[in-house]
């Protein structure tokens, strides 16, 4: 009898096993319609979250990478639904438009009842895979969320908030990012605590967007598993926003995943390096690189760098290997960040592509034991490592 094709028998895995996808950023991308369904016309009424209600995402939508039908073609089983909001949002802000974010993402799970579960611990998200429906879990993607506050950082969890990644572009006064100029050397004392209370309470602590110091800080005070929910490894691909070898190897000891994101810029080298010469001349036209509204502003009319390169499953499919080899096959998983980058590698352009990703690494004599540990099963053990 002839053997199955590699993407039949991916989708056949990932109809038994369930994906876990460490961040999608579609509650913002969807506050980004106006009240009349329109990409790029924000909200500015009572509801900045009103596209939760107006647009249908069981029709196809062109302007998103996210919908319903695509999920279910991309055999998507868990999703950690990113509450992101903009590091340039003060204080107070910052935290009323996060817990909005929260109240969209329970607002699309009660809508489509027959998709989407809220789940807020794994026997949760398992049970909601068990019944057909994508486990919508929920990750705060930025340490300005909580306003350095403990009280906030434990009202989000009430809220059913189950990561917290401890920056975003910019540093918070309690701990570095990656993409900013260091100022804390890591973490804070106040950055130690938050971390401990992040154990304490339940909250996974996620290392993407932190500086290398703030990674190794948070793994020498941690005494619960982290993430990495979506990070590709610096060795294969320089960009600051990458886990380096180091990092990856002491997550062994403590349990933790590394996520591997499909983020251009993250996975492949030239696209990386073109990446760097952009940051170069936004510098020396005294713009932030790290502002993402500035950066895309500026690389729509820069030319200097030349075209932006190609990026396929091949380039993805490097930094899984290489995390395999480095961290161990127990220590990596997915995080694709669909609907937080304006475009993704070839094959895998929206949440239907997860399949051909499994597809390429069965190819590769993957076995479908490895391939289950990346889907999810390795997520699946943090999260439950962090419950309560």
């Amino acid at each position: 009898m002839a053997a199955l094709p590699a993407r039949l028998r991916a989708e056949e895995l990932l109809a038994r096993v369930p994906l876990v996808d460490g961040h999608n950023d579609l509650p913002w991308a969807l506050r980004d319609f106006g009240a009349e369904g329109q990409i790029g016309e924000k909200s500015t009424g009572a509801d900045p979250c009103a596209a939760a209600d107006t647009v249908d995402l069981t029709a196809h939508q062109p302007s998103l990478q996210t919908d319903l039908g695509r999920l279910r073609e991309g055999r998507l089983g868990m999703q950690f639904w990113s509450v992101w909001v903009p590091c340039s949002l003060p204080g107070d802000a910052a935290v009323v438009t996060t817990v909005e974010q929260v109240d969209l993402v329970h607002r699309l799970a009660r809508r489509y009842p027959d998709h989407l579960a809220i789940a807020t611990t794994a026997d949760e998200a398992e049970a909601a895979f068990a019944s057909g429906r994508v486990a919508s879990l929920i990750g705060a993607e930025g340490g300005h969320s909580i306003n350095s506050s403990l009280a906030v950082l434990r009202g989000l969890r009430r809220l059913g908030v189950r990561y917290l990644t401890l920056t975003h572009n910019e540093n918070t006064p309690w701990a570095d990012s990656a993409t900013d100029a260091p100022v804390s050397n890591g973490l804070t004392p106040f950055g130690r605590e938050v971390v401990r209370e992040m154990n304490r309470i339940g909250v996974i602590v996620d290392l993407s967007h932190v500086a290398e110091t703030t990674m190794n800080d948070a793994l020498d005070v941690t005494t619960r598993p982290v993430m990495f929910s979506h990070s590709s490894c610096r060795a294969v691909a320089d960009h600051p926003r990458n886990v380096p070898d180091a990092v990856l190897e002491r997550l062994a000891g403590n349990g933790g995943v590394c996520m591997v994101t499909f983020v251009p810029a993250f996975v492949s080298p030239a696209y990386a390096a073109w990446d760097a010469r952009l940051r170069e001349a936004m510098a020396d036209a005294g713009q932030r690189h790290n502002d993402l509204d500035a950066r895309n502003r500026f690389a729509a009319t820069w030319t200097e760098g030349g075209p932006t390169p190609e990026v396929g499953i091949e380039d993805v499919v490097a930094h899984v290997e290489h995390a395999r080899e480095v961290a161990g096959i127990d220590h990596i998983g997915i995080g694709g960040d669909y609907d937080g980058v304006a475009f993704l590698p070839n094959g895998l352009e929206d949440v239907s592509g997860y399949p051909n990703l499994f597809a390429a690494l069965l190819e590769r004599g993957w076995s479908e034991e490895d391939c289950t540990k990346l889907a999810g099963a390795n997520a699946l053990r943090v999260l439950r490592a962090n419950d309560e």
